[in-house]
C-alpha cells in the first residue's frame, strides 16, 4: 500500500472491503478509522488495512476522530433495481442518517464528505433519495455537488456507473467533481470483441456490454450473487470470469477477499457479494487525488438552474438553488484494457441450467440481440447438455 502523507487523514464508514480506503491511500490520504458490520468484509479490512482502527457498527459509533475527509458508500439495497424497492427510508438505506448524525457537529478539520451510491437513486420515486440526501446536507450547512461517473474512464473493462456526492462546509465541492471532463470513449461492436451480459436477466433487460462486463452486483434478478457472463466470440464460448478477475475489475489485487473467518475461507458466493458491493479503487483514487490536490475549475462551468423535473446526472447547489451541469460521465480517459486482454485467470463455462434459463427468458422477451448471439447461446446450451450426458 502506498505510504500516506501525514497531513491528510480520513474516516471510512460502510467500508465494505476497503475500496474508498485503498483508493484514498493511493492518493496520499491515510484512513484512521474504518467501520463495517459484515463479519467477512471486516476480516478483509483487518487483513489488508491493519493500521486503521476498527469499529463494527455505525449505530454505536459515538463520534468521529479528527480527520480531513469522510467516505461512505452507504447501503444501496433499497435503491437499486435488484433491491427491495423500499427507498431511502428502507431498512438498509436509511442508515445514511447515521452519517448525518456523525457529521452534524461542527468540526473545523473535517473539510470533505464523500458519499457513493447507485445512479438509480436519481430516478427512483422521482429522485426521492437524492432529494433527501442533498436536503439533509443543506440543513447541516453543507454545500454539495454530485456527478454520475462511469468507472470505465479509469481503464478497467467494467461498465459501472456510480453517483459520487461531495459535500463541504468550507470548500467548493465543484472543484473536486467538475474540474475534468474527457468525454466518453466510443465502444463499437465490430462483431469480434468479447461482450458481457447478465445471464440472470434476459426478459426485460440484458446488461449488454461491449468489450467489458456489466456492473458486478452483490445480488441479481434470481436472488443470488452471481458473476456476469461473457461471450468470447473468437473461441465461440460463453463463460463467467474467475472471482480473482472480478476483484481486479474493481481495482483490488487478486485474492483480496480470500480471507479466513473462524478458520474457514469464504465461499465463492460470499466473495462475489463482497466484490459486487465494493466501490472501484480507481474511482476513489481519482476523488482522493482531487481532494488532496485541489484543481482549478474551468473559467465557467456549463450550468443552468434545474427545472425541478428529472434529476440530472450532475448538479450542485448554490444559495438555495440547484444547478444542473452539462458534463460527461468520463472525467478522464485512462488507457483502456480490453476485456479478453484483461482476463488473467481461468474462466468457467456458463452452466447448462443457467444458459437454458437465460435462453428461455430471451424467448419471452421483445429485446433485440446482436447478430449471432442467440444462436451462440443455443449452441452453448446444446454443448453443455451433451457434455453433462457424457460425464454421466
Amino acid at each position: 500500500m502506498p505510504r500516506s502523507h501525514d497531513s491528510l487523514k480520513a474516516v471510512g464508514l460502510f467500508s465494505g472491503i476497503g475500496g474508498f480506503e485503498l483508493g484514498f491511500a493511493s492518493a496520499g490520504i491515510e484512513t484512521k478509522l474504518v467501520c463495517e458490520i459484515d463479519k467477512q468484509a471486516s476480516a478483509v479490512l483487518r487483513a489488508n488495512l491493519s493500521e486503521a482502527d476498527y469499529h463494527n457498527d455505525i449505530c454505536t459509533l459515538n463520534a468521529l476522530p479528527e480527520a480531513d475527509a469522510l467516505s461512505a458508500g452507504f447501503p444501496c439495497q433499497n435503491l437499486s433495481l435488484v433491491g427491495s424497492n423500499a427507498g431511502i427510508k428502507g431498512e438498509q438505506s436509511r442508515l445514511i442518517n447515521e452519517v448525518f448524525r456523525l457529521i452534524a457537529p461542527v468540526n473545523p478539520r473535517l473539510r470533505w464528505v464523500v458519499l457513493e451510491n447507485v445512479p438509480f437513486m436519481l430516478w427512483h420515486r422521482k429522485g426521492e433519495a437524492i432529494r433527501y440526501v442533498t436536503q439533509c446536507l443543506e440543513e447541516l450547512g453543507y454545500r454539495w455537488a454530485y456527478r454520475v461517473i462511469d468507472t470505465r474512464a479509469f481503464g478497467l473493462p467494467q461498465r459501472r456507473r456510480r453517483v459520487i456526492i461531495v459535500a463541504s462546509r468550507s470548500e467548493d465541492p465543484c472543484s473536486v467533481l467538475f474540474a475534468e471532463d474527457a468525454g466518453p470513449r466510443e465502444f463499437n461492436d465490430d462483431g469480434e470483441v468479447a461482450c458481457g451480459f447478465s445471464w440472470t436477466e434476459g426478459r426485460l433487460g440484458l446488461g449488454w456490454a461491449v468489450d467489458c462486463v456489466p456492473t458486478l452486483k452483490a445480488g441479481s434478478a434470481v436472488g443470488v450473487p452471481s458473476p456476469p457472463a461473457i461471450w468470447l466470440r473468437g473461441e465461440k464460448l460463453i463463460v463467467t470470469p474467475h472471482i480473482c478477475d472480478a476483484e481486479r475489475l474493481q481495482g483490488f489485487d487478486a485474492n483480496w477477499t480470500n480471507v479466513e473467518v473462524d478458520g474457514k475461507l469464504p465461499k465463492r458466493g460470499v466473495r462475489w457479494r463482497m466484490v459486487g458491493n465494493a466501490i472501484p479503487v480507481t474511482l476513489s483514487q481519482w476523488v482522493g487525488q482531487n481532494i488532496a490536490n485541489p484543481r482549478s475549475l474551468p473559467h465557467q462551468i456549463a450550468a443552468q438552474q434545474w427545472d425541478g423535473a428529472v434529476w440530472p446526472n450532475a448538479a450542485f447547489n448554490s444559495k438555495g438553488k440547484v444547478y444542473r451541469v452539462a458534463i460527461s460521465e468520463w472525467p478522464v480517459r485512462q488507457q483502456y484494457v480490453g476485456l479478453e486482454e484483461f482476463l488473467m485467470h481461468d474462466t468457467t463455462p456458463l452452466s447448462a441450467r443457467a444458459s437454458a434459463g437465460f435462453l428461455n427468458r430471451t424467448r419471452q422477451s421483445k429485446l433485440r440481440f446482436a447478430p449471432g448471439f442467440i444462436q451462440a447461446v443455443e449452441m452453448h446450451v446444446e454443448n453443455m447438455e451433451n457434455s453433462t450426458k457424457v460425464a454421466a
